[in-house]
């Protein structure tokens, strides 16, 4: 019965658009009730269809002109259009036959951000904190007004103010930690963070933004422990299980990392960055199909996912399969082009599909994008070395050395191109320099020179700066 009723309800709604969309082709004058033209105006705005919203509004407030949400609705519509000084008019309008409703002023302090208006704002809300129950919901919004103004300072006050009033508004803990962490004081504030936790130790948003506060900061292992306790007292709280994965994540604790996110997903479904995630995770353990098993989830439930097809390229690249990686880190590229990991990561896979050309276009656009990247030339002059081509190896190191003057990793690689190309004197003073910014990175020279007699004058050579 209430499936023949869902189906009814399916097919008036399709036969009430059909009518609706007539009657603005030819001009005839139909009847719609109220609630006809409230549905027939979201579904529009839902769909995107703005033109078609407006003129539902429209007819619907000539017939209705006091409906509050074909009021609202037109006033959002003027927002999305960028005409505010009319979205404001409407509001006002709506305000005399409706005073004292609370979204209206919601719609005002919206109206009044977007067009940079914080004081109006922030009057209309200071006005609102005597009506409303909760208060904790309007510091916030007072608290994003001043975020929006750039005063931060005053943002963080009031976002506390918010908590005091309910400590589990989770959106005023995010944004609390992001303004201390703009302004540089997250680690003077974890006193703060510590008392939230102490005020309800059953709260698992104050164990879980203990958490974040710790994540901002690095401090990982600390992050584990407070994310752990939040799915201690929640143990359905899939945004802790992920968070426990990305701290584990930047532990390199990666079958740690790979146990939380499968427990995110059993608990909320297959999201897209959880999938990426465990894809990495699965990359990081040498697990390359069940890796690309995980990237294909995330570029299925958004194709735009630039991160998930970069890690299918890496993953095809790692087991051999050069042309198909080609094309997955295209994919990436052409979703974000300013990415100089996946510029690096086309280029050496061009050059092992032989496609010389196209593996040099993109170590120069990988360089272009982010030129204080050693490994980008350290690897960009590997594949002339390999070619013979020492010469110009040496000049892309040169180049990379005048822009990087203390990356000892450049002076040793330059050292070992000049060895093999013989310019033995020019070698030892760059290996000289290398061996002054960082000794102990010397090891990386034996890589080059297999033949245990080179290693062993390389070996004298080196020694003779320790004593130094």
């Amino acid at each position: 019965m209430m499936e023949k009723n869902f189906g009814e309800r399916k097919d008036y709604m399709k036969e009430t658009l059909l009518r609706f969309e007539r009657m603005l082709k030819t001009n005839e004058s139909e009847f719609f009730d109220l609630d006809t033209y409230e549905k027939v105006t979201e579904y529009y705005l839902e769909k995107g269809d703005w033109d078609k919203a407006y003129q539902a509004c429209e007819l619907g407030l000539a017939d209705f002109p006091y409906s509050l949400d074909l009021l609202l609705n037109k006033v959002q519509l003027h927002a999305n259009r960028g005409e505010h000084d009319l979205a404001m008019e409407i509001l006002e309008r709506a305000s005399l036959f409706h005073p004292g409703d609370v979204e209206i002023s919601f719609m005002q302090v919206g109206i009044a951000n977007m067009m940079g208006e914080y004081e109006e704002a922030i009057s209309i809300l200071e006005g609102l904190l005597n009506k409303v129950e909760d208060k904790d919901e309007i510091y916030f919004q007072i608290g994003q007004t001043y975020q929006n103004w750039g005063k931060y300072d005053d943002a963080i006050l009031n976002y506390k103010l918010s908590l005091r009033n309910n400590l589990n508004n989770e959106s005023a803990l995010y944004e609390l930690a992001h303004c201390l962490d703009l302004i540089g004081e997250l680690e003077s504030h974890l006193a703060y963070y510590h008392e939230l936790v102490d005020r309800d130790p059953f709260s698992h948003h104050a164990w879980y933004n203990l958490g974040i506060a710790f994540s901002k900061l690095e401090r990982f292992e600390d992050a584990v422990n407070a994310y752990e306790y939040a799915t201690l007292v929640k143990d359905d709280f899939a945004s802790a299980f992920f968070q426990l994965g990305n701290s584990y994540m930047s532990l390199e604790q990666y079958e740690q990392a790979k146990i939380q996110y499968l427990r995110a997903i059993e608990l909320e479904g297959k999201q897209t960055e959880t999938c990426c995630c465990l894809g990495t995770c699965y990359e990081k353990l040498g697990e390359f199909e069940t890796a690309i098993k995980y990237y294909r989830e995330a570029v299925k439930l958004d194709s735009q996912w630039d991160d998930g097809w970069y890690g299918l390229g890496i993953c095809f690249s790692e087991l051999g399969r050069w042309y198909e990686a080609v094309g997955f880190l295209r994919k990436a590229i052409q979703i974000t082009e300013l990415n100089p990991d996946y510029w690096l990561a086309l280029a050496e896979t061009e050059f092992r599909v032989g496609n010389v050309i196209s593996a040099f276009e993109a170590f120069e656009k990988a360089a272009e994008i982010e030129p204080s990247n050693p490994d980008i030339w350290l690897k960009w002059s590997f594949v002339l070395f390999e070619q013979g081509n020492y010469p110009r190896a040496c000049d892309l190191l040169q180049a990379a050395i005048d822009e990087m003057p203390e990356e000892a990793d450049l002076y040793y690689r330059m050292a070992v191109y000049q060895i093999h190309s013989g310019d033995y004197r020019e070698a030892l003073v760059n290996l000289e320099v290398a061996l002054t910014l960082d000794y102990d990175a010397h090891l990386q020279l034996f890589d080059f020179f297999p033949e245990l007699e080179k290693q062993k004058a390389l070996f004298r050579i080196i020694e003779q700066y320790r004593e130094k």
